[in-house]
């Protein structure tokens, strides 16, 4: 009888760890997920984080070229960067006073920091004065600077 006894103790353990491993492999594929999803920036939000004005910009849309001072026929460049994973719109306004000069919006979608470029340029060349640039993400203002045309 305590073989018999042993046999069925030896088919319940079988029975039971057939469950746990069955459990256990339902369960694998939880923890891939989830580091897949957070791989591919679930749990991060793309966030403004500073912004560049300047002469010039490099290929990858930074400011090379940093200033608050221009020539009547310069382009200027803001390059607004971005921190984390997300999309979101990114908008600025130049102005001459209270004079609306533009503004131009991008809708943006990145995995990683990135630098959105924008520029202003007129064919005549500006008119010397006092200029400010703003900057909004995902309808918010989030930063502006001034600066300066002149001869």
């Amino acid at each position: 009888m305590a073989a018999n006894g042993g046999s069925a103790a030896i088919a319940l353990l079988r029975m039971y760890n057939q469950r746990v491993v069955r459990r256990l492999i339902a369960l694998l594929p939880l923890p891939l997920i989830v580091t897949s999803l957070l791989a591919c920036g679930l749990g991060q939000n793309l966030q403004f984080s500073t912004f560049q004005l300047g002469r010039a910009f490099n290929p990858d849309g930074t400011v090379s070229a940093s200033t608050t001072s221009f020539a009547p026929r310069d382009t200027v460049y803001v390059s607004v960067h971005t921190a984390g994973a997300g999309s979101g719109t990114i908008r600025v306004k130049w102005t001459l006073g209270a004079r609306v000069l533009g503004e131009p919006e991008k809708q943006v979608k990145y995995t990683d920091a990135a630098a959105t470029e924008f520029h202003l340029q007129s064919a005549d060349g500006f008119p010397i004065g006092d200029y400010n640039v703003e900057i909004f993400f995902n309808g918010q203002s989030v930063a502006n600077r001034p600066f300066h045309v002149g001869k």
